[in-house]
């Protein structure tokens, strides 16, 4: 079960392919039925996921607010007359787990938390002092009772054991192994950057700055979704000219690794806005290992951990422009040959065919409950 269009949902994705060899998978969603499952319960389109009623917020009537909620109101429709139909439950962030153990599913409900939600926006103060509270009231009193949880990362594991008691494993989201082999790296050729995903100022500002000072020659190719397309279009005007910063299409995630490989030096500087952005570990890094890219990231605990541990890449000093034009600048080929060379080394055990892992445990433990 989760809230999203299931077919564009990476996480997701990995979860029904997954399942889908061993189980009967039936799906609840936006959009057209994922490949490999048994039935899909399409939630309409028309539905806004995070709809709530704001005075029902404001009131602290949260169990009504949830019961109410449109996307609410619709996957229980979907789910009518289906209760104790299902073995097994996944529910996909902490939206679904009431819907999930409404179900009672005998082998009981895996949650996988994509964030830690009691502080998912909370540079946003409506947010915190509206929303906040509702999502806190929503993991203290439903989340609580899954079976099993999984989350994305360390850091947002260890908060919701220190605040709420759960004890959730953790699954990278970490694409699929690609054989690839790192591309040559050119004594007397520009750096070759690349950046990969959202149209988001707080997510590229630090780049495009750190792009201003930087003194050796390099180049910057951008792969960006519009998610903020007034943003998007600001940015394809300000660079429509220039030959050092190119901004393009997104590409389909099964061809990301394979455009990636032609550069370089994957980037990121995620400044920590909000508790989430300080823990990230976005796909975004599996996917420059995946194209035996190095990686220049900022000191964000759980990406900084991995580029060290597995020495792919350089980690700055801070978060800003200046820290990263001298991380970059700093850069010889021979580092980043050396790094892209630990990318390849690193592939496998970053890929999801080994992070899945600790879904499939789960829930075959689960399932295991109906068969002894």
């Amino acid at each position: 079960m989760s809230f999203s269009p299931l077919r564009s949902d990476a996480r997701v994705l990995r979860q029904v392919r997954l399942f889908s060899e061993r189980y009967a998978v039936t799906t609840l969603g936006y959009g057209e039925s994922p490949d490999g499952v048994v039935e899909h319960l399409r939630l309409p389109d028309d539905v806004v996921n995070w709809h709530k009623d704001r005075r029902m917020l404001v009131a602290r009537r949260f169990e009504a607010a949830y019961r109410s909620a449109p996307v609410v109101v619709a996957a229980r429709a979907l789910l009518e007359g289906r209760s104790r139909s299902f073995d097994v439950v996944l529910a996909d962030d902490i939206d679904t787990v009431p819907l999930a153990l409404d179900l009672a599913p005998p082998g009981g409900v895996h949650a996988d938390l994509h964030e830690y939600h009691p502080r998912q926006n909370e540079e946003n103060t409506r947010w915190r002092l509206f929303v906040a509270p509702y999502y806190r009231w929503l993991v203290r009193t439903y989340g609580t009772r899954a079976d099993s949880v999984t989350t994305v990362g360390e850091g947002i594991a260890r908060e919701y054991r220190r605040r709420f008691g759960i004890r959730a494993g953790v699954v990278v989201n970490a694409p699929n192994y690609v054989e690839l082999s790192p591309s040559p790296v050119y004594e007397l050729r520009p750096l070759r950057l690349v950046h990969s995903g959202n149209a988001q100022r707080h997510r590229l500002d630090v780049i495009l700055e750190a792009m201003d000072l930087v003194t050796r020659p390099m180049t910057l190719d951008l792969y960006l979704m519009a998610n903020d397309t007034a943003y998007l279009e600001e940015l394809q005007v300000r660079y429509a000219a220039s030959d050092r910063v190119r901004i393009h299409p997104p590409v389909a995630p099964h061809e990301l690794p394979a455009t990636l490989n032609a550069h370089d030096v994957g980037v990121y500087v995620l400044p920590p806005v909000s508790f989430n952005h300080l823990w990230a570990l976005p796909n975004k890094i599996f996917d420059f290992v995946q194209g035996r890219l190095a990686l220049v990231v900022g000191p964000s605990p759980e990406m900084a951990a991995v580029v060290r541990r597995h020495r792919i890449g350089v980690v700055t000093d801070d978060f800003t422009a200046q820290s990263l034009a001298s991380a970059l600048d700093g850069l010889t080929a021979q580092d980043v040959r050396g790094y892209k060379e630990a990318s390849a080394d690193a592939a496998r055990e970053l890929s999801a065919e080994q992070q899945v892992l600790a879904w499939e445990r789960a829930v075959d433990t689960l399932a295991a409950r109906l068969n002894g």
